[in-house]
């Protein structure tokens, strides 16, 4: 039995997505529940699911794509190219295989970044802190956002003496808003985040991150913070295998709809 939960704003993309799900997910002889994102009662029904050992995948925006529009209201503007990701038990992918490479071609047929492009080797500067939502945080870490950056903060300092340099989500009215993270990237020695996919900005623009171990970034990141001074740059065929790993467990509304998605995502569980 397939169960969606759509939030109750009208306007919010789960609207688009659950039916999606409902048309192309493969009905089997066991409850599994989708969600889009954490808002409304979702981080209350998620945790109820996992007390009752129920699989639950979350759904979400994808890894290399086009960006949603989400202020004022949310759109996606260019269908062929906007991928969202399927995550099951967590907010991102952290079960996969490498594939064959040839979604990860089709991304960069479409024009969309998907080169690995070394990493930054002259002089770097600050380390750039990048935390998720607060909601995210919450969920993840347990703790406020404020708290999250007050203790992480913390804990660089005990290993290293660059800047620190903190750059939130960009929503209407902050610091941030109308501001691209590329900039803040240029002369950063490394990211740190938790969930944030602002470590996939990271790492596509030669910058080596240190992220939470159930964050995609993962697989070719540092999660130690007392190694910040020496972060992990995997190698040219590493970060390649990698991005055919990511671009395998993303997909198009539509791919969503036609069974694209349950047919790679069911191939990715191990």
């Amino acid at each position: 039995m397939i169960v969606t939960h759509k939030m109750s704003w009208k306007d919010c993309l789960s609207h688009q997505i659950m039916p999606a799900i409902e048309k192309g997910w493969k009905y089997e002889d066991r409850e599994v529940h989708f969600f889009w994102g954490l808002g409304g009662d979702n981080t209350k029904q998620i945790a109820e699911l996992n007390e009752k050992n129920i699989d639950w995948f979350m759904v979400d925006v994808g890894y290399l794509t086009e960006q949603i529009t989400r202020y004022p209201i949310p759109k996606i503007l260019d269908y062929d190219k906007t991928y969202f990701r399927i995550c099951k038990g967590n907010i991102h992918t952290i079960q996969a295989r490498v594939g064959d490479g040839s979604r990860l071609n089709q991304l960069s047929s479409k024009g969309i970044d998907t080169e690995f492009k070394g990493w930054n080797t002259g002089e770097t500067n600050y380390v750039l802190l990048a935390p998720s939502s607060p909601t995210v945080t919450y969920h993840i870490n347990g703790i406020s956002q404020e708290d999250w950056i007050k203790q992480v903060g913390e804990e660089i300092r005990k290993y290293t003496d660059r800047p620190i340099k903190v750059r939130n989500k960009p929503r209407p009215g902050n610091e941030w808003w109308g501001t691209d993270i590329k900039d803040d990237l240029k002369d950063a020695h490394c990211l740190v985040t938790n969930m944030s996919l602002s470590a996939i900005d990271a790492v596509m623009n030669k910058v080596p991150a240190i992220v939470h171990q159930r964050n995609i970034c993962s697989f070719i990141c540092t999660q130690d913070i007392s190694k910040i001074n020496k972060p992990m740059r995997p190698g040219r065929k590493t970060m390649n295998e990698w991005l055919k790993m990511v671009a395998d467990n993303q997909f198009t509304l539509s791919e969503i709809e036609n069974g694209t998605a349950y047919k790679f995502i069911t191939k990715q569980i191990v």
